[in-house]
């Protein structure tokens, strides 16, 4: 594949870990799926870096987002569709009172100014909703949103007040329209259990008739989430979701979402803007590559004593270190034969390589770290991989390359 452009080949590389990983029995299908939600997690990254970076942006935002439907529909408003840029009902079959109380039937499509800017109410009285939960709700719904990258950046007290807000909202049965393509949005949803399948209609809406909801693009299942794009760029929904059986969803209104999820995660990214900015080796990136390593970075702390990674595993991820002092160590060695300080980096050939790591690395004192998995690292990093794949000065005193790659 040396001919093929070196995004395109680290796609096909990734395709088959996964496909060997996996063996499914379905070829076609799981290629189409999981190129699905490649484009979902592409998709997302750059909405963030757009709108989190738009902080003087004006008050309308349009619906024609980049990319487009990777099953073929129109690219106007349906690229979004894989990051479930759904939209609330206007028609339910059943249910009207299981969704909020300002949920109206046959909603408006035109879109109010809002301000885009995620810091702009701060200083006001502002607080969050909070609604009554059982302590088997809490328990469901703390379940439904973990892994949820929108949940990931909250602090303590931010993912309290979030939690706190959502509504649990049950769907009976199948068939029901959850939101729908051309409406305006007003609720976030996270499933906890059911199947909502996602649909486009090339003209931007629903149409009369039996095929007027247009063509299945996706399935959004347990822990899933959609509805997300709507709220963030106060444009119409993208696509209309249906139930496909019983199932139960939790509701987050525009405004904490705005409020909470978004500033959290416009905050986040303006710290670690900041910190890679003083990583040596990221110093060739531009600011727009950087804010992307920034939204995918997950932080991690350790106290001090913690094996941070372990010599014989396989390389999963790649680490910064934010704050502390780790030491490397190798079998048979009682002395450090590294230390890693604020800035340095470490696990990254292991993971251009695929080999397993040659050392273990352990906390010195308490320390933090932002970690990049194995597919951001190999998506986001192409940029630098030929200076890490070269000796790293600073590191050739103790071995010519990652002591954490064989």
């Amino acid at each position: 594949m040396s001919d093929l452009p070196s995004d395109f080949a680290n796609e096909l590389s990734a395709l088959t870990r996964e496909y060997l990983r996996s063996l499914p029995t379905d070829h076609l299908q799981f290629c189409a799926n999981y190129f699905q939600k490649r484009l979902q997690s592409q998709r997302a990254e750059f909405v963030l870096a757009q709108q989190l970076s738009s902080t003087n942006a004006g008050a309308m935002a349009t619906t024609n987002f980049p990319g487009s439907n990777p099953f073929g529909s129109s690219p106007s408003n349906t690229a979004m569709h894989a990051l479930q840029e759904e939209d609330e009902t206007d028609q339910m079959t059943s249910p009207t009172a299981s969704f909020p109380s300002n949920y109206n039937l046959n909603r408006r499509t035109s879109v109010s100014a809002e301000s885009l800017n995620p810091t702009s109410a701060q200083n006001d009285n502002w607080a969050p909703p909070f609604h009554q939960k059982t302590a088997d709700q809490w328990s469901r719904l703390k379940t439904a949103v973990s892994g949820n990258f929108l949940f990931a950046p909250l602090d303590d007290d931010q993912s309290t007040a979030v939690l706190g807000a959502l509504q649990e909202k049950p769907i009976p049965a199948k068939d029901i329209k959850v939101i729908s393509q051309g409406d305006v949005g007003d609720f976030f949803y996270v499933v906890e259990n059911g199947s909502f399948d996602i649909y486009v209609n090339p003209s931007g809406k629903i149409a009369s008739g039996p095929d007027g909801l247009g063509s299945k693009v996706g399935n959004v299942g347990p822990g899933g989430s959609f509805g997300e794009l709507a709220l963030m760029y106060n444009a119409p929904r993208a696509a209309t979701v249906v139930s496909t059986e019983r199932s139960t969803l939790w509701a987050l209104d525009r405004v904490t979402f705005r409020r909470i999820l978004m500033d959290s995660a416009f905050q986040r990214r303006r710290m670690y803007e900041g910190f890679l900015e003083e990583v040596p080796l990221l110093t060739s990136l531009t600011p727009y590559e950087r804010s992307k390593i920034a939204d995918a970075l997950e932080t991690r702390r350790y106290p001090a004593g913690t094996t941070i990674i372990k010599e014989g595993d396989v390389g999963e991820a790649f680490f910064i270190l934010e704050s502390g002092d780790a030491e490397v160590f190798k079998r048979g060695t009682e002395q450090p034969v590294n230390r890693y300080k604020k800035g340095d980096y470490f696990g990254e050939l292991a993971l251009l390589n695929d080999k397993p790591r040659a050392a273990s690395v352990v906390s010195k004192t308490e320390v933090k770290v932002a970690t990049l998995g194995k597919d951001g690292f190999q998506r986001l990093l192409g940029p630098v991989e030929g200076i890490m794949r070269r000796n790293d000065p600073s590191k050739a005193s103790v071995e010519s390359v990652d002591p954490l790659a064989s």
